[in-house]
This record gives structure tokens, sequence and C-alpha cells, in this order.
């Protein structure tokens, strides 16, 4: 027996976790392997050892590498589809200072969400597993994306309205804003890499100007980017 997971199942038998507190460890440790290695290069030797818990307690909450793996996966995005709706409060309701409170929401989002730890694990399951498990990250593109791009339509009609932007289909919109929104962070993001905050701020400004020439009606004035953060 590997002497780490020797030590692990040692641990398991004497550590005082309960049922809910080992299969959350089993979780978080999971995800941080799938992460690393993939779902092939992943196995449950090397999960038990980052739990702390026993191989035969992992497959005890858990039958199989598949199972386990959709139960990350389903946690990962329920984490992230609360994070990126708890934002949507945040979205500016009137035009008083709309291009920095615009920028303001889309630095907050690509901070908190998109280049987050989940937000990076969502993007290599995207890219590495999407094809072996297309109904999980359908399910996922349901719940969140499509309907993240229905709320933001919904803010935007409403900006419209007020005379703020013109915007013949807001559904199109809305695709276009949040595209706009990670567009410079494409190629760090690719790359593995976390942008900096400058970067974050930069990325927003961009794409909100690029927006508002497209889509913005009356021109309003308000403080700098920098006092809106």
């Amino acid at each position: 027996m590997n002497k780490n997971l020797a030590v692990a199942e040692t641990l398991d038998s004497i550590a005082p976790r309960g049922h809910q507190g080992k299969r959350q460890s089993i979780i978080g440790a999971a995800a941080d392997v799938f992460c690393r290695e993939g779902f092939g290069g992943a196995c449950i030797d090397e999960i038990a050892v980052e739990a702390r818990v026993s191989r035969q307690t992992v497959y005890n909450h858990y039958r199989e590498k598949e199972t386990l793996f959709m139960a990350v996966v389903e946690d990962v995005l329920a984490r992230a589809n609360a994070a990126v709706f708890a934002l949507l409060s945040t979205f500016p309701e009137n035009a008083d200072n709309l291009e920095e409170d615009l920028a303001a929401f889309l630095v907050r989002l690509n901070k908190n969400c998109v280049c987050n730890k989940d937000g990076r694990f969502l993007r290599k399951l995207v890219q590495t597993e999407g094809a072996r498990y297309p109904h999980l990250f359908e399910s996922w593109r349901r719940q969140g994306p499509l309907k993240l791009t229905s709320a933001i339509a919904a803010r935007l009609a409403r900006l419209s309205a007020s005379g703020a932007l013109e915007i013949d289909d807001f559904d199109v919109a809305a695709r276009q804003f949040l595209a706009l929104g990670n567009a410079d962070l494409q190629m760090p993001l690719l790359l593995g890499e976390t942008p900096a905050e400058v970067e974050l701020e930069s990325a927003a400004r961009n794409a909100v100007r690029t927006f508002l020439r497209a889509f913005g009606g009356r021109k309003v004035e308000g403080p700098s980017f920098a006092e809106a953060i």
C-alpha cells in the first residue's frame, strides 16, 4: 500500500469527522485532483490521500470515479451559479454613472466568478471533459450562462427604457456585453494565468466603451472609474 494512503487510512479511522465532514473533504480533494490531472489522470488513491480518508471511505460515499466526478461538477456548478446571481444585484439600475458602473460590475464579475478557482476549474472541465459529459454541461449552460444572459438582458431593457441605451434586441446585447467583458482576458485565461487587478480594470473599461459606442443613448457624466470601484 502507498505510504501516504496508509497514513490517510489511519487518520480516517481516528479523525472525529462525521459523515458530512468526510463527504465535503472528499469533494474538495477530488475537485483539486480532477482539475490538476483531468478525469483520465485522476485516481481514487490520490483523492483519498488529499481528503485524508481511506480508499474505502471514498467508495462508500461514491461508488466509482465517474460518480464522484459528476458530484464534483454539480457542486462546483451550484457554487459558481450562486456567486454569479449574487452579483446581479450590483448591476447598475440607472444612467447616472453608467460607464463607470458597468465597468465596475464587469470587474466584480470577472474577479469573483470568471478568474477565481471555480471559474478556472469550469473552463478546464469544459475544454477537457465537455465532449465526454455533454449532459452535465448542457445543464450548467441552461442554469448558468443562459439565465445570466436573460437576467442581464432584462436589466439592459430597463436602462434602454430610461433612454440611457438604444437597443433593439436585448438578448443579443446581453451576450455581446458579457463577451466583451472578458475579451481581453481570453489569452491569459487560456494560458492558465490569473489577471492582475489592473488587467481586470483595463479589460472592463475597453469592454464598456465598445459596448456604449454600439448601444449608448444619451451621454451621461460621472466620477472616474477608479472612484466607482
